[in-house]
């Protein structure tokens, strides 16, 4: 979702960024879905990784036919952890924003902790949730 919402240059804000923040990123998963269909309608599978609120789920499962909407927990500990190892555009106020923001979000098809798992279990338990729907 980064790179649709990158596409803006001049005007853009972060999803933080007060009502032009909460269109275009209403606005990025909107066009991400677009995006989506188009793929899935050339014999692809899709996944859009996105940081969702209640108003981009409503979004996602409004414009995609079968969705499957798994959020990717991991303890705000563990998350920084792993933000350290890589470049963080993001103030660390705006991540922990973002973090607590996941709270929220309770009507997933899947929620499952990463916590303590590697990216190659993580990846094996998405894959089989995938598969049996």
């Amino acid at each position: 979702m980064d790179d649709v919402r990158q596409l803006v240059v001049a005007g853009a804000a972060a999803p933080w960024e007060g009502s032009e923040g909460w269109r275009q990123r209403r606005l990025s998963a909107v066009n991400a879905c677009s995006l989506a269909r188009n793929f899935v309608t050339a014999g692809m599978d899709v996944v859009v990784a996105d940081v969702l609120n209640e108003e981009t789920l409503a979004v996602y499962r409004a414009s995609l036919d079968g969705v499957l909407v798994v959020h990717l927990h991991v303890a705000y500990g563990r998350a920084r952890e792993r933000a350290e190892g890589r470049p963080v555009y993001i103030t660390w106020d705006e991540f922990a924003m973002l973090h607590r923001e996941q709270r929220s979000m309770a009507v997933v098809d899947l929620w499952l902790d990463t916590t303590r798992l590697t990216v190659q279990e993580t990846t094996e338990r998405l894959l089989a949730a995938w598969v049996t729907e």
